[in-house]
């Protein structure tokens, strides 16, 4: 089973990356763009044949490893 953990900043964090695009894109022209924000995707193939099994054993690599649960949050969706 496949898993897409898609990993982003939590509201009201400071984005140094995104404030930094906005200007950027202002500078080429793209003035209606209003917010930019980074964060990260992240696929993870599991050999199993428990999907429940398999989201928990996911969760708890995101808890532990793959994001900061104080600056960041994440959902994980089945993608295969």
């Amino acid at each position: 089973m496949k898993f897409r953990i898609t990993i982003e900043r939590k509201p009201g964090l400071a984005d140094p990356e995104g404030k930094a695009t906005i200007r950027s894109l202002h500078d080429l022209g793209y003035t209606d763009v209003q917010h930019v924000s980074f964060g990260k995707a992240i696929v993870v193939d599991i050999d199993s044949t428990d999907e429940t099994a398999a989201l928990d054993e996911v969760d708890a690599m995101c808890q532990q490893l793959l994001a900061n649960p104080v600056m960041e949050s994440y959902r994980i969706e089945r993608i295969g």
